[in-house]
């Protein structure tokens, strides 16, 4: 048993750990208020709500209930009543964290509130908390039903980051920037705790954007977290912005995450800065299972760097990582081939215990020998780099015989001039069995490309059976508070 956070009792003191804006905390201020918040909570219960807001407080609560040994449950500030009514239900808090001023709706009004004072003076606690109880308990999106609360133990928290710090070779000399949403694994477990169990630094924007990365970077960060979206507003912007260009020339280490980042964007972005985006892979119910690892570059050229990003890829397995592909009858993929789909089941100790009060969907989570479903397929090639192609429900689409990934096709897709953004989907076909649709976000809706230029030019790029058989036009493609688009919402679009 060790503690999450060995720099808050370590003597980092003077060091700072978090800074939102003009506000900040150095660990030694950190740990005195986390502390204070923990003093609080240690006997209200199993289990405290944060109200997660991308500010101080939020950090501040999350560790004070960590340190108390108490599960913290982030709630997404933009949830609706019904959601949260739900979660709230479900989780049963015994009290809601929030900034002091935060007005709370209707829902979580009704539980014991406490504000988080960052100025707090407390003391650090010993951790004695066993690494198999609960750190978080984190909803998922709730796509296919009522969202599930996967309970995350400190034993995973703690796997994840020691396994992401040894891929990337993060230390406490790092300084990371993102502006990331504080509810979801991403910019919570990796933005937050991330630096805070490395004894490092973390610059939050609040608001994404790309002049606030350009100015963190120049004033010394070394790391920056985006999701696709993001990284896509940067690489358009760098054309007309010389600055951002050089700004992120200077990171050491640029990661995506929470969806594919298409192919064109991470070529735009290396071209343009000199720098490879590492995409890493991941879900609520593992945390992190993959990614490409991070090397020194060489100033030699013609030496390739171990373990160097491929644009589409999402790298090996994390050390600890145990990952197979499997046929539907529940068969190891025969070969890995850099072609053969299979859904990625994986065991280790970076995995969920269990899905909160829900034994029935926590069964059929596993298989029989404890490999867990993630429900996403991949191809894998032969020396074990993974390409996501997309969920089994939404982007495995069976047309005249042959299984095809949605995401290829997308990028593809993104090559066009025409196509601004894509998304690719199946649907029922009498004779393919599924034919390919592709929604399109033209570039210029006053002369959107035809479907027949577009089938076209997917077919060079990939193969005849894999090009769209229809084409429909959107002005925008639904997507959630995360980046990830919503297909199941596109046929009522």
């Amino acid at each position: 048993m060790s503690s999450l956070f060995p720099a808050l009792a370590g003597g980092s003191g003077e060091r700072v750990a978090l800074r939102f804006g003009d506000r900040s905390l150095t660990y030694g201020e950190l740990g005195a208020a986390a502390g204070a918040v923990a003093e609080r909570v240690r006997d209200a219960g199993r289990r405290v709500a944060v109200w997660a807001t991308p500010e101080l407080e939020t950090a501040v609560g999350v560790v004070g209930a960590l340190l108390a040994g108490v599960a913290a449950v982030p709630l997404n500030p933009k949830s609706g009543e019904k959601e949260l009514a739900h979660i709230l239900s479900d989780s049963a808090p015994a009290l809601v964290l929030a900034a002091p001023g935060a007005e709370l709706p209707a829902a979580v009004a009704g539980l014991g509130r406490v504000d988080i004072d960052v100025h707090g003076v407390g003391t650090v606690p010993e951790d004695r908390t066993p690494e198999g109880d609960p750190a978080l308990i984190v909803y998922t999106s709730g796509t296919t039903g009522p969202p599930k609360g996967a309970v995350i133990p400190r034993r995973a928290v703690a796997a994840t980051l020691d396994a992401l710090a040894d891929a990337w070779q993060w230390t406490g000399d790092d300084v990371l920037v993102h502006g990331l949403p504080l509810f979801h694994v991403h910019g919570l477990v990796l933005g937050i705790l991330g630096p805070l169990r490395r004894g490092g630094s973390v610059r939050h924007l609040g608001r994404f954007g790309t002049e606030g990365v350009t100015r963190e970077l120049n004033e010394g960060a070394t790391m920056l977290f985006g999701v696709p979206t993001m990284y896509h507003r940067i690489a358009e912007a760098l054309p007309a912005d010389p600055e951002l260009a050089k700004a992120l020339g200077r990171a050491r280490l640029l990661v995506s995450g929470s969806a594919a980042l298409p192919v064109h964007d991470h070529e735009r972005i290396a071209a343009a800065t000199g720098r490879r985006v590492i995409e890493r892979y991941g879900m609520t119910e593992t945390l992190m299972l993959c990614s490409s690892r991070w090397t020194p570059p060489d100033p030699r050229p013609s030496v390739r760097a171990d373990g160097e990003p491929r644009a589409g890829t999402v790298g090996v397995p994390l050390p600890g990582v145990e990952l197979r592909l499997v046929e539907e009858d529940g068969t190891e993929v025969g070969a890995y081939d850099g072609e053969t789909v299979g859904e990625i089941q994986v065991r280790g100790p970076n995995l969920f215990t269990e899905y909160l009060n829900r034994p029935d969907a926590t069964a059929g989570a596993f298989t029989a020998d404890g490999w867990f479903r993630t429900g996403d397929v991949a191809v894998r090639e032969s020396d074990g780099y993974v390409r996501i192609v997309g969920r089994k429900a939404t982007d495995l689409i069976k047309s005249g015989g042959y299984k095809i990934g949605a995401g290829e096709i997308e990028n593809a897709l993104l090559e066009h001039p025409g196509v601004r953004e894509a998304a690719v989907t199946g649907e029922p076909d009498p004779d393919l069995g599924e034919r390919i649709v592709a929604w399109i976000v033209p570039t210029d809706p006053q002369q959107p490309p035809s479907a027949e230029e577009l089938a076209d030019h997917v077919a060079r790029r990939l193969a005849p059976h894999k090009r769209p058989r229809v084409v429909r036009h959107l002005d925008a493609l639904p997507r959630n508070d995360m980046g990830k688009i919503m297909k199941r919402a596109l046929g009522d679009a």
